[in-house]
């Protein structure tokens, strides 16, 4: 992937009792190459108690292996890579914020997906316009289009603004289950799972959403 949809990480994460807040770690409290390789080693659920005991790096992991799947979400919801990084780092905030309400009944993932929808449909509404919906397309590709043909490329990325345009019209359940189905592969389960909501709901929305995507690229 490249290097384009992905955000630094400026600070380490440490739980604290008093304020669920991201602070500089301490040089002191750096991990050494052995507390990295033994925190690699834990479990999901392991490794969420030491994020809740403090253990220094442990809360970066969970945000270096989760990171690139929520920032592709929140790219497919705001369509560029400032917005898209901010909302990533917003959801990890959340998460940190929240750990301690995590209670493992679902996959740690499923769990930050469902922060991560949350933010993105609180953050860009149901009125997304169709120039900022296409922003910032050909600055921050997905795909490799080197082998495309200039004309092939021009209208591709066209394509691709007028889709982003339109799903981001649709109403807010619909546009989310679009999303996890189309470009995250989830499957209904996985999105019911996600949403708080039935697999029979989920099937119902993306049939919809589909119906509502044929009709607004219609118009367009």
């Amino acid at each position: 992937m490249a290097s384009s949809i992905e955000w630094p990480l400026s600070t380490s994460w440490r739980w604290t009792e008093r304020a669920q807040v991201s602070v500089a770690t301490p040089p002191a409290e750096r991990m050494t190459d052995a507390d990295a390789a033994a925190l690699a080693q834990l479990s999901e659920a392991a490794l969420v108690d030491a994020c809740l005991a403090g253990r220094a790096g442990a809360f970066d992991l969970i945000v270096e292996r989760h990171r690139r799947p929520i920032y592709q979400l929140c790219y497919r919801f705001v369509g560029n890579h400032e917005d898209a990084s901010d909302l990533s780092q917003d959801v990890f905030l959340r998460a940190f914020r929240g750990l301690r309400s995590f209670r493992g009944g679902s996959s740690l993932g499923t769990w930050l997906y469902r922060i991560g929808v949350n933010v993105c449909l609180n953050r860009v509404g149901a009125s997304t316009t169709l120039d900022r919906a296409t922003a910032s397309v050909d600055d921050h590709p997905l795909t490799d289009d080197r082998s495309d043909s200039p004309s092939d490329l021009i209208l591709r990325k066209e394509r691709a603004g007028f889709v982003r345009a339109a799903i981001a019209q649709l109403p807010r359940k619909q546009r989310a289950t679009l999303i996890l189905r189309t470009y995250h592969e989830m499957t209904h389960q996985e999105i019911a799972d996600v949403l708080g909501t039935s697999v029979g709901a989920v099937k119902a929305n993306f049939f919809h959403a589909l119906g509502n995507l044929k009709k607004l690229l219609g118009d367009m």
